[in-house]
């Protein structure tokens, strides 16, 4: 459902995917390497989940849930990004949205999801074994309100997505010459599909899974448990302290680093303010997994990463002093 370079999209659902890889030149030059950003922030909804929402509801067409120009409803339990995808792509086609969000999410997204008309509805942060968690609660009203429950955690259809789009698009626009990936991971979608397409590819790409602290997903790819690192992470929607998402199962990954809010933060910022990039804190905890595999393999190779969100979306977190102190967290100089 992607446009192909040059042509004209056909709506939200035309306008997803093929974004460009951007030569992080700071990163680069200080590892010798090519460290490539592909630009998710460029999609239509602003992040890269709109390729997993798009996935995902294409899938329900496909299997008849949901017809184009019919009354239908999806629901979904989100940090906030799926949650926008989900929201505009239903739009397009005159669907409803209800979307759960932990009311600990940025005040932007909060924002951005009532702006666009989804029935937002906020509830306590929970743990995932409680029933109050978001993802339970978005399962029960979808049953009660005979919608589409998205099921972005488990439903192959966001991993299929990435496999089919973000994969080969990494590959045709390295020309192949791609030596690692880094990714962090939510639901695993972006880094499992990605990681099985490269893989299809080149068996010797390395695919390194990028974690904040506080989560079990780097412990769970080293050991096969999940087991939460010590610390936590002001990162939003990504990481799982408590079990590994169905995409995840089977990926093809070869490593997994555990990256500190401060040394994210710093490429955040760098990325800014040296070189007019505004990105989340995802995305710079990405690129700092990339800069670290490229200090592993030495000069002369490239490492592909995500620049996932732009940094708009967390404005009154990442770009907040007050925040970021409270959070003994660096500051930037101009702030």
């Amino acid at each position: 459902m992607t446009n192909a370079a040059g042509q004209v999209a056909h709506g939200f659902w035309g306008a997803v995917g093929n974004t460009p890889l951007i030569r992080l030149k700071r990163a680069s030059d200080a590892t010798g390497c090519e460290i490539l950003g592909k630009a998710e922030f460029m999609n239509p909804g602003g992040s890269v989940k709109d390729r997993a929402a798009l996935g995902i509801l294409q899938d329900a067409v496909d299997r008849g849930l949901l017809v184009p120009g019919q009354p239908g409803l999806v629901v979904e339990g989100t940090a906030g990004n799926t949650g926008i995808g989900l929201a505009l792509a239903a739009n397009a086609h005159g669907w409803k949205s209800v979307i759960v969000v932990p009311e600990t999410q940025s005040r932007e997204k909060l924002d951005y999801l009532r702006m666009i008309g989804a029935d937002l509805r906020l509830v306590a942060p929970k743990p995932f074994a409680d029933p109050g968690n978001y993802v339970h609660v978005s399962r029960r009203l979808a049953e009660e309100l005979g919608g589409v429950w998205a099921n972005q955690f488990d439903n192959q259809a966001n991993a299929t997505a990435h496999e089919r789009t973000t994969g080969p698009e990494i590959w045709a626009q390295t020309g192949g010459r791609i030596d690692a990936f880094t990714c962090a991971c939510g639901t695993g979608g972006t880094l499992a599909g990605t990681a099985r397409a490269l893989k299809a590819q080149n068996k010797d790409i390395r695919i390194v899974l990028a974690d904040p602290e506080g989560s079990g997903l780097a412990a769970w790819v080293k050991t096969g448990t999940v087991k939460a690192s010590a610390g936590n992470s002001i990162t939003e929607g990504i990481g799982q302290a408590a079990r590994a998402p169905g995409n995840l199962q089977g990926a093809p990954i070869d490593d997994a680093l555990t990256i500190p809010d401060a040394e994210a933060l710093e490429h955040v910022y760098s990325l800014l303010i040296d070189e007019g990039i505004s990105v989340g804190g995802s995305a710079g905890l990405n690129v700092a997994a990339a800069v670290r595999v490229a200090k592993d393999l030495g000069p002369g190779h490239t490492i592909v990463t995500v620049l996932c969100d732009g940094g708009a979306r967390y404005q009154s977190k990442l770009f907040n002093p007050d925040f970021l102190r409270e959070k003994g967290l660096p500051t930037p100089p101009w702030l």
